[in-house]
Parts: structure tokens; sequence; C-alpha cells
């Protein structure tokens, strides 16, 4: 690890804490939530991230099957169109410079998520851009996480 943020500028971390809370209490599915959090941590190639995300996606009961085809989705059985719509809310937002999220991809996320959902899914796929930026620019080591579970 580079430094530890968290000891460097506590506050960072709290600020970083509120909104994985509101995240946490916005009422959207936490198994979705943890797909959207694995999906940005592949694209922003967040080691950390995908290690802490994926062994809480199984402790709560998500399957290896999902979890190893969640890179390549749209070619996967797997997932119910909610999903897929915020899977690819969360590729559109996490590239955002590539191409925005257009109207077709809003209009598709719309017909499973309401205005209020839809702010949550942003807001959530905002969390995990920050926190993948902040373990990558950090230097965080991927490996000691467990699951509160199973600690």
């Amino acid at each position: 690890m580079r430094l530890n943020y968290t000891k460097v500028r506590p506050e960072s971390l709290q600020t970083l804490l509120k909104l994985e809370g509101y995240v946490k209490k916005s009422g959207l599915d936490h198994n979705l939530l943890e797909l959207i959090k694995i999906r940005a941590s592949q694209i922003n190639g967040c080691a950390y991230c995908l290690d802490m995300h994926t062994k809480d996606a199984r402790a709560m009961g998500e399957t290896d099957q999902r979890l190893y085809m969640l890179n390549a989705w749209r070619e996967a059985p797997f997932y119910t169109e909610a999903e897929r719509a915020a899977i690819a809310l969360t590729e559109a937002v996490t590239k955002i410079s590539d191409a925005g999220v257009p109207q077709e991809l809003y209009d598709q996320v719309r017909k499973h998520f309401d205005e209020s959902q839809f702010v949550n899914l942003i807001m959530a796929i905002n969390a995990i851009n920050c926190w993948n930026r902040m373990a990558i620019s950090t230097g965080m080591v991927p490996g000691e996480y467990q699951p509160a579970a199973h600690k």
C-alpha cells in the first residue's frame, strides 16, 4: 500500500461511508448493488474492490456462475432484464466520457426503475467509482478482506 488514506485523512473515509450508508438505505436490492460494484470494479481494474465485492456477493448467496459471467453479461442468460439495465447503466456512468448516458439507455433503465430508484442507481454507481479510485490511487492490496459474517 502506498498510503493509508483512512489514517492520513480519516474524514475522507467518513465522507465515503456516508455515501455508502445512503446507498445501503436506498431500497435497491443488495444483490443488485453487489453486481453494480463488481461490474464497475471490473471496468476500473480495481483488484481490491473486486476481491471485496465478489466475497460479499458470495456471502449473500450469489452464484459463482453469475459472478464469473458478469464481464460478459450481454451474452450470458443469467441476469434479469432489470439487472441488465442496471449493469448497462453502470457501464455508461463508469465510462461517462465515452458516450454519456444515451436516451435509449435511460428509457431502458426507467422501464424497471422509477425516478427515485434511478437516482439511487446513479448514487450507487458513483459510490463504487469513488471507492475504486481511492483504492487504486492509494495502492490498496486485495486478499485480506472477509465479509462480516465470516470474520
